[in-house]
């Protein structure tokens, strides 16, 4: 207990706002069992300050008058063995906002304080129950925008990224002593290690990397997938975005370029959060309003993971539609599922090229959907890494790279300068442990923590 990072008692509300069956009130700190004595009756006169630890005891929270507030459940916990290190008492009570408004209230009427955002996940990094890499982690499970980016943080809650940051950490403390062999017995022992540190500095330096290539790919993890609808005007892009909405979000007219800037709308579809975006229709014209609106598209098209080129398929494409498609397929092929839309025969056409639509009769709604399900598939696979880098990690991971291709640069001179290799490996060591917290400074740490919910 003397070993942890004290704090007074905090109090905050660890579930969402709003009416429902249950909310979670967490207290911890510093005699934080008398606290919740004070403000509680337990059946044949109990105390919290007597139960065994991780016990869960039915009772009662009585304001400073000791009328009931609410019959609760108190979930003691002792220190160390709990998520902050500290003490902790976890209430469940009814999820009614007065409630749980005047249970707080109760709590700092009897001396505890509303926790800071983020506080609670602090004390567990101060009192080194998890690192900086790993309380991001909670953060970024807490707002996982997919089942996958919940994996994914989950795993590095548990420590994977921190593995692989300190597997780094311990080939260059190889490293450290391979130099420091080196500059004390090199004229005893004509010992030269230099070809395996410039090995070993390659072999990190590639694994930096390939982190680095997973970042965009972990982008799309955490942010969803952009699907654009791009096509020539009247082709029916609207009433596909309309028809895999399954409502009516984008204006339908027969009347050519009905849709004059883009339109999005988000949905959840296998663990993932799809971002339609329904697009102005592709032609030439002199309406500024409209060659505003086809500029957005074309820009759609660039930003878009998934494109669907959406044809008409009861009439054929003009000259210069024609060429609209074409330089689309030409720059952003990979990325590209061609839809004929208006295929509305008793027996439609099958496309070998392409998927057959009919937005109107919603025909080949579900084959498109499998199409785009694909392509996503694809791009998931592109994120090798059982964890999940955030911009400061990838800045870190970018100022150790550069810092260890010096050093290679040190390693392929004639003579090598042990010493000075030395210094420099020690230099990156302190870098690294930024990644772990125990070298980050109070504003770097603040920033980290400041975009937690209050009750994390």
């Amino acid at each position: 207990m003397n070993n942890l990072y004290s704090c007074s008692i905090i109090v905050a509300q660890c579930t969402p706002n709003g009416q429902g069956a249950l909310a979670l009130v967490r207290l911890t700190g510093d005699r934080v069992f008398e606290l919740v004595d004070n403000m509680c009756v337990l059946p044949a006169k109990k105390k919290i300050t007597n139960l065994p630890t991780h016990s869960v005891q039915y009772g009662t929270v009585v304001d400073i008058n000791n009328e009931p507030i609410d019959h609760v459940l108190f979930f003691k916990m002792d220190a160390p063995h709990t998520f902050t290190g500290l003490d902790t008492v976890e209430i469940t009570c009814h999820n009614n906002i007065f409630i749980v408004n005047a249970l707080i209230e109760n709590a700092i009427n009897h001396g505890a304080r509303i926790a800071e955002p983020g506080e609670f996940t602090k004390l567990a990094f101060l009192n080194k129950k998890i690192d900086l890499v790993q309380a991001e982690s909670i953060d970024e499970l807490i707002h996982a925008t997919s089942l996958a980016h919940a994996k994914s943080a989950l795993k590095q809650l548990e420590g994977s990224f921190s593995a692989s940051i300190d597997n780094l950490e311990q080939q260059l403390l190889h490293l450290l002593t391979l130099c420091a062999a080196s500059f004390e017995f090199i004229e005893e022992e004509n010992i030269d290690f230099t070809q395996t540190i410039q090995k070993q500095l390659s072999s990190i330096i590639e694994d930096i990397a390939r982190i680095e290539k997973n970042f965009d790919a972990q982008i799309q993890l955490k942010e969803g997938f952009k699907i654009a609808f791009i096509g020539c005007v009247n082709a029916g892009k609207s009433s596909l975005f309309n028809a895999m909405l399954e409502k009516k979000r984008a204006i339908v007219n027969e009347k050519a370029g009905t849709t004059r800037d883009t339109i999005e709308a988000t949905i959840s579809k296998n663990g993932y959060y799809w971002t339609l975006i329904d697009t102005a229709g592709l032609r030439t014209t002199h309406d500024v309003i409209e060659q505003e609106g086809i500029s957005k598209s074309l820009e759609q098209a660039i930003l878009a993971d998934v494109l669907l080129l959406v044809y008409d398929s009861s009439r054929v494409l003009s000259t210069e539609e024609e060429m609209f498609y074409n330089k689309l397929i030409e720059t952003h092929e990979a990325k590209i599922i061609k839809v004929y839309n208006k295929n509305d025969q008793e027996i439609p056409f099958s496309y070998l090229d392409g998927i057959g639509c009919s937005a109107l009769y919603n025909k080949g709604i579900d084959e498109l959907t499998t199409a785009i399900n694909k392509k996503i598939n694809a791009l998931t696979q592109k994120n090798e890494l059982p964890f999940l880098v955030n911009k400061r990690h990838i800045l870190l991971l970018q100022t150790v790279k550069a810092k260890i291709a010096d050093v290679v640069l040190l390693c392929n001179k004639e003579k090598i300068a042990y010493e000075l290799v030395s210094c420099q490996l020690h230099d990156i060591l302190v870098q690294l442990s930024e990644f772990s917290g125990n070298t980050i400074n109070e504003k770097i740490m603040d920033r980290v923590f400041e975009t937690f919910c209050v009750g994390k």
